[in-house]
């Protein structure tokens, strides 16, 4: 009878991770080797030669402040989750959010600085060095807009004290996200700024 017990108790414990943990997990994952190959197509194309040399624009420096500091703000608001500072909790929700349209905003204000400077995505001025430097960026960006969504459907949920230090899971989940998309496009950043040297 001991032996059936103590079998059923290690199949319950077999799923240490949630279910939707798991799937964002799996979705983080895939979208690494997106960039992972992207950034080897980078790398072969540009030995190849007849590559275009140019300055990251000035924006692009900004919006990378712009987002570690939106992943600041997150991580304060879960801090302030689990201590039921739901009011602080909002704040910092919406802070996140502000900070994650000025990082797009400040994207945009990067290919207005490219386009202006010669740089372009496609037609007979185009090269691939700068159509690699739009898309690695507005893939992300396309990203962040999905991030965006995310933290407002936990912005909505927190204004309804659905969130709070017993129901964190879709706060934390969302935490996750954001600070891979800070962690992801700091890499890609450092990536450009290196190949360049």
């Amino acid at each position: 009878m001991n032996e059936k017990i103590e079998i059923i108790q290690e199949q319950n414990n077999t799923l240490a991770m949630n279910p939707k943990k798991f799937a964002l997990w799996l979705f983080m994952v895939s979208i690494v080797m997106i960039f992972g190959a992207l950034t080897s197509a980078y790398i072969v194309r540009q030995s190849e030669g007849n590559w275009l040399v140019f300055e990251l624009p000035p924006a692009f420096y900004v919006s990378t402040v712009v987002i570690l500091a939106s992943s600041a703000t997150l991580h304060m608001a879960l801090l302030q989750a689990r201590k039921d500072n739901l009011q602080t909790l909002k704040l910092l929700v919406g802070i996140t959010f502000v900070l994650g349209l000025v990082f797009l905003f400040t994207q945009w204000q990067g290919w207005l600085n490219l386009v202006a400077n010669g740089v372009f995505f496609a037609g007979e001025q185009s090269n691939p060095g700068g159509s690699f430097a739009y898309v690695l960026s507005g893939l992300h960006g396309a990203h962040i807009i999905s991030g965006l969504i995310y933290l407002l459907i936990v912005l909505i949920a927190v204004f309804r004290y659905q969130i709070h230090s017993r129901r964190i899971l879709q706060l934390e989940m969302c935490a996750n996200y954001w600070h891979f998309l800070d962690i992801l496009w700091v890499y890609l950043f450092v990536f450009q700024l290196v190949t360049r040297a």
